[in-house]
């Protein structure tokens, strides 16, 4: 249920129905705007005369949210949410681009990465922090001093950093370096992760299980919002279906849909979701196209020798292409794309 308050109604009032709320059973959750104040009101209350809080001082409109993400949906929150990262809004019309190697390797490694991305105009780096295990006798990667180095380097270049964890140990650690969690595609049902990441207040992105339906994945939205982190991103990461030819299917029509479902910013990431350098371009263009607030792309600056998913990551020249080519298809959409330093 929401409770949509009157405009510049006393905070008393407000406080006043969010104690009535929580009498009735319901937890409560408050979405403040300049003008004016919405309560979510969650709980399972198919029965519930909702004339009880209408009549309440104070109360503008009530009506029931049908869908299972309750503050995830549009019905919550109609305008669309703008997460800011250090200045820098995503959800707006301005297209944001989060790129780097999907593994850290070396300084060196990123240093590369990063010199480039300053070049291009872009501001998020992206990285993960260890490795994850794809079988049984594949060794994972230790959580060592590697965050203190990626932080100090993503600082050196102004650059703020996007960290994909997969372990809920490492959240704590992380939390000091990341400006951005990232959750990937096998995290999106962990709910220990998903409740370590929400505590920390940073803001996430959670990338679309390989099996996920989009209710699924707003659900898991959902399970963040309510740890009263209300900065979550979605990004579309690909689905498994049966076409073999590419790694998975990159499900651009879940843009739109959940442009249509929910408020929160919808971002794609075509270099997981199709597992191929030379198709990631295309997929990125048709993201933008399609209305992604914001692109991942898998960069490094020697593809063949990645310790890990070398094949999807865009060679330097390409990914300048890449730039070039969204930042005119932004514009022909009405958005923009960051432009070179110096231009």
């Amino acid at each position: 249920m929401v409770v949509v308050m009157q405009a510049g109604v006393e905070e008393e009032l407000i406080e006043a129905v969010i104690g009535r709320l929580s009498r009735f059973g319901f937890d409560v959750h408050r979405s403040s705007g300049v003008h004016q104040t919405v309560l979510g009101a969650i709980g399972v209350r198919p029965d519930f005369d909702l004339r009880q809080v209408q009549v309440l001082e104070g109360v503008a409109e009530v009506y029931r949210v049908t869908d299972p993400y309750k503050i995830a949906s549009r019905t919550w929150r109609r305008s669309d949410t703008v997460i800011e990262v250090n200045g820098i809004p995503i959800g707006s019309d301005r297209v944001a681009v989060m790129a780097g190697p999907r593994v850290f390797e070396s300084e060196e490694q990123l240093e590369q990465v990063a010199t480039l991305l300053v070049s291009e105009g872009v501001r998020f780096l992206r990285t993960s922090l260890l490795r994850p295990k794809k079988a049984a006798h594949t060794p994972q990667w230790p959580a060592d001093d590697r965050v203190d180095l990626i932080r100090a380097i993503a600082s050196r270049h102004g650059l703020s950093l996007v960290l994909e964890v997969a372990d809920q140990a490492l959240v704590e650690k992380a939390a000091d370096a990341a400006d951005i969690f990232l959750v990937a595609a096998q995290g999106m049902q962990n709910d220990v992760l998903l409740s370590e990441v929400a505590r920390t207040g940073k803001p996430v992105i959670l990338q679309r299980g390989l099996a996920a339906r989009i209710e699924d994945w707003l659900m898991g939205a959902e399970k963040i919002l309510t740890q009263n982190n209300a900065r979550v991103m979605l990004c579309e990461g690909g689905i498994r279906t049966f076409e073999p030819y590419t790694r998975h299917t990159l499900d651009l029509s879940s843009i739109p849909v959940v442009q249509s479902k929910s408020h929160l910013p919808v971002l794609a990431d075509p270099s997981h979701g199709i597992g191929l350098r030379n198709k990631v371009t295309p997929m990125a263009r048709a993201a933008v196209a399609a209305g992604a607030h914001g692109v991942l792309i898998d960069i490094h600056p020697d593809p063949q020798s990645a310790l890990r998913d070398g094949p999807q990551a865009l060679f330097f020249e390409q990914f300048v292409e890449l730039m070039q080519q969204i930042r005119l298809i932004a514009e022909a959409v009405g958005r923009t794309v960051a432009s070179p330093a110096g231009r």
